[in-house]
């Protein structure tokens, strides 16, 4: 579900940045713009970090896990392992044994709020240096899921690159002020919103952790089977894919257009 992932990402920031800037006149640059629907849409696929595969032949784990090659493979078998670890820490007696941690530590919500605030932080005490390899990071996972089949025939080294220079830019024309609050907040509300997005799969997600339910502290939420979203359906690829790009087309159109009747001197 990557692509669909990253897509529901830029999708919620740019309506949300809509909203903002219609209802409580909250403007934002276009480069802020781009930054944050490019975190956003890259922390809508960070937490499938933690779905780890062979790092020393760089194969297998979540198509997100490669896109840095053996060194994002590698992050993934740290944090799928902190996450069993986490898991086996909390867990009570009706927990089922797990050997991976994929689907836990990373998919509940205060990891989502932790990393968001932990975004924040260090882009406050750390500035442009932090925040240029923070983006680098999560412009990366943003082409690999909003570009999915250009960056497997790219490459890793590739994406590299684009992140890179696409970070050094930024880090070159970015101001300061509340713009670094708001890249911790693009990352946190990914983290959430691809939460919400594997609710409506068969699997679900641990949600209410580590609220414990019936002697159970990893309850699995999702809808029920019969009405759940298949990974690599119809209804995800064609139906989910469309309507998310529909609205991130509509919503980048309401942000776009009044500055650009503006200057025409139209009036609407």
């Amino acid at each position: 579900m990557g692509p669909s992932h990253a897509l529901s990402g830029a999708a919620v920031w740019l309506t949300g940045s809509w909203a903002l800037d219609y209802f409580a006149d909250y403007h934002q640059s276009p480069l802020a713009l781009a930054v944050g629907t490019a975190v956003c849409a890259g922390g809508a696929l960070f937490p499938d970090l933690d779905l780890s595969g062979k790092v020393t032949r760089n194969q297998g784990g979540a198509t997100v896990a490669r896109t840095f090659g053996v060194f994002s493979l590698f992050v993934a078998e740290v944090m799928e392992k902190i996450s069993l670890g986490v898991y086996y820490a909390t867990k009570l007696s009706r927990d089922p044994r797990r050997n991976n941690g994929h689907r836990t530590l990373t998919h509940t919500i205060p990891f989502t709020v932790l990393v968001g605030w932990g975004t924040t932080a260090l882009c406050a005490a750390y500035g442009k240096w932090a925040v240029v390899s923070i983006l680098f990071f999560m412009i990366g996972l943003a082409l690999r899921g909003l570009f999915d089949e250009w960056a497997e025939r790219a490459g890793w080294v590739i994406v590299t690159l684009v992140s890179a220079a696409a970070a050094w830019f930024t880090f070159a024309n970015l101001p300061g002020d509340r713009g670094y609050p708001m890249i911790g907040l693009a990352v946190g509300v990914g983290c959430f919103v691809h939460i919400l997005g594997d609710m409506i799969t068969k699997a679900g997600v641990p949600i209410l952790w580590p609220i414990p339910i019936k002697r159970r502290m990893w309850t699995m939420i999702g809808l029920p089977n019969s009405i759940a979203l298949r990974t690599g359906s119809k209804a995800e690829v064609v139906v989910l894919r469309t309507a998310l790009t529909v609205l991130s087309v509509l919503a980048a159109v309401g942000l776009v257009a009044p500055s650009v009747l503006q200057r025409f001197n139209i009036e609407v």
